[in-house]
C-alpha cells in the first residue's frame, strides 16, 4: 500500500525550521538564549579549523547574528552547562543531557579498551589509575601536563603518548570533564568537581536513554530512517533504533527527494499537516559542520547540494577549495564561497565564488552576499572585505 508522500519543498520547510534555520538570526546570542539554542538543537560540533571562525562559533552565529565566540566561554567554563563529549563527533552538548551519555560512557569504556590496545601505544591501561589520581590530587591537568619522560610519537597528531592515551580514555568514559580550554587545549578535571551532583548520580535504565535519545534525534529531525536516528548522537545502535521505531506508534511515510524519488522515513503523526515558517529570503554562509549538512547525502537528496570537503584532497585536484562554506538563501543551498579572515591584514579575503548551475547571480543576490559578506567580516573582527575581482562581485569596500 501506498504511503503518504511529504513533498519536497513541505521536507526542506520543515528540515530547516527543525534546525532553526527559517527565521532570521535573532536574539542575544548569550546566556539562556545561547544554551536554549544549544538545547533546540541538540549539539554544537566543536572543529580546530580557523579560517574564518572555528566550526561551532559559525553554527551559532548563523541562527543568533549577534553571537560572538566570547559567548560561548561562561556556558562552559563559569556555569558548567554545556559539556564537551562526543556525538557522531567532539561536541559541546547541554549538560541536562548528561545521564544519558552514561550509556556511551558504559560503551566506550569497553569498546576503547580493546581498539586502543592495537590502535594506541602500548601501556596506556596502565597509567589510567594513577593519572586519574593525579588529577584528584593536583586538579586540572592538559595532555600538555602529563607523561613527562614518556616517548612523544612522531607518525602525526593521532600518535598520542600512553598518558595522553589515558587522559582521553578517562574523559570518553565520563571519569573526567573538560573543564576548560587555552587557545583551544583542553584542561581535564575530575568530573564529580565540575558537574552537578544529582546529575552525576542519576542512573537512568539503559532502555529510558535509548527512548529518549530516540524520540530527542527524531524532534531535531522532523522525520528519519531509523538509521538517521540512530546516527543522530551515535549512542544508540541501529538494531535498537529499529525497534525503537517499529514500538513508538511513528506514522511511516514517504519523503519526495529534490529528484522526485521517495524514501521511507519515520516522523510524528500530523506532519503532514505541519505548516512550517516559510524560510527567510536572507542568504547566509553556513559552516561545513552546520547541522542541517553534517549528514552529506541527506543535504544532497533534500536540496540537491553536493557538498565534500577537500582539506586532504591535494591542491591540484581540488574542485573548489581548501575549506569552502556553503550558501542558504531561502529554503535552497544556492552555492559555495572561499573566504578566509586575514588578522595580519585586517580583511576578509574573498577568493572564490561558486553559484550552483540552477542559480542566477542576480543584483538582488550578490547585494545580499555582499550584506552577509560584511556581517562575517564583523564577525570575524577584521575591518573590511575584500573580493577577487575574477568574481564578479566587487574589488573592495
Amino acid at each position: 500500500m501506498a504511503l503518504p508522500v511529504l513533498k519536497n519543498k513541505a521536507a526542506r520547510a520543515i528540515f530547516l525550521d527543525r534546525h532553526l534555520l527559517s527565521a532570521a538570526p535573532s536574539g542575544s546570542g548569550k546566556g539562556e538564549d545561547l544554551l536554549d539554542l544549544i538545547t533546540q538543537l541538540g549539539f554544537v560540533q566543536v572543529d580546530s579549523i580557523n579560517t574564518v571562525e572555528r566550526a561551532h562559533h559559525m553554527v551559532l552565529r548563523a541562527r543568533r547574528a549577534a553571537y560572538r565566540p566570547t559567548n560561548l566561554t561562561p556556558l562552559l567554563e563559569k556555569d558548567h552547562s554545556l559539556f564537551e563529549h562526543w556525538t557522531h563527533d567532539a561536541s559541546m552538548i547541554p549538560t541536562a543531557f548528561f545521564p544519558h551519555w552514561k550509556l556511551r560512557f558504559e560503551r566506550d569504556a569497553e569498546t576503547l579498551r580493546r581498539q586502543w590496545r592495537s590502535w594506541r601505544r602500548e601501556g596506556f591501561e596502565e597509567k589510567v589509575d594513577t593519572l586519574l589520581e593525579r588529577i584528584e590530587a593536583e586538579g586540572p591537568k592538559s595532555s600538555a601536563c602529563v607523561g613527562e619522560g614518556e616517548k612523544r610519537g612522531s607518525r602525526g597528531w593521532w600518535d598520542w603518548h600512553p598518558s595522553k592515551t589515558a587522559l582521553e580514555y578517562l574523559w570518553r568514559t565520563g571519569e573526567l570533564t573538560i573543564t576548560r580550554r587555552e587557545s583551544f587545549k583542553k584542561f581535564y578535571d575530575v568530573t564529580a568537581r565540575v558537574l552537578d551532583a544529582g546529575l552525576i548520580s542519576s542512573e537512568p535504565k539503559r532502555q529510558s536513554s535509548i527512548d529518549w535519545l530516540c524520540n530527542a534525534a527524531l524532534d531535531r529531525l522532523g522525520f528519519a530512517t531509523s538509521t538517521e536516528i540512530a546516527d543522530f548522537w551515535d549512542i544508540v545502535t541501529k538494531a535498537e533504533a529499529k525497534e525503537w521505531c517499529a514500538t513508538a506508534g511513528l506514522t511511516e511515510i514517504d519523503v519526495e527527494s529534490v529528484d522526485g524519488t521517495l524514501r521511507r522515513s519515520f516522523a510524528r503523526d500530523g506532519i503532514l499537516d505541519e505548516t512550517p515558517p516559510k524560510p527567510t529570503s536572507r542568504l547566509r554562509i553556513l559552516s561545513p559542520f552546520d547541522p542541517a549538512l553534517r549528514d552529506r547525502k541527506r543535504a544532497e537528496r533534500l536540496f540537491g547540494f553536493h557538498y565534500r570537503i577537500e582539506i586532504f584532497v591535494p591542491e591540484a585536484k581540488r574542485q573548489y577549495g581548501y575549506y569552502v562554506f556553503p550558501m542558504l538563501e531561502g529554503d535552497r543551498l544556492v552555492g559555495r564561497i572561499d573566504m578566509k579572515a586575514l588578522r595580519s591584514d585586517d580583511i576578509l579575503n574573498v577568493t572564490g565564488l561558486w553559484w550552483e548551475r540552477d542559480v542566477q547571480a542576480t543584483p538582488a543576490r550578490r547585494k545580499k552576499l555582499l550584506a552577509e559578506l560584511d556581517r562575517m567580516a564583523r564577525f570575524a573582527g577584521v575591518e573590511r572585505v575584500v573580493i577577487d575581482p575574477k568574481l564578479g562581485l566587487t574589488s573592495e569596500h
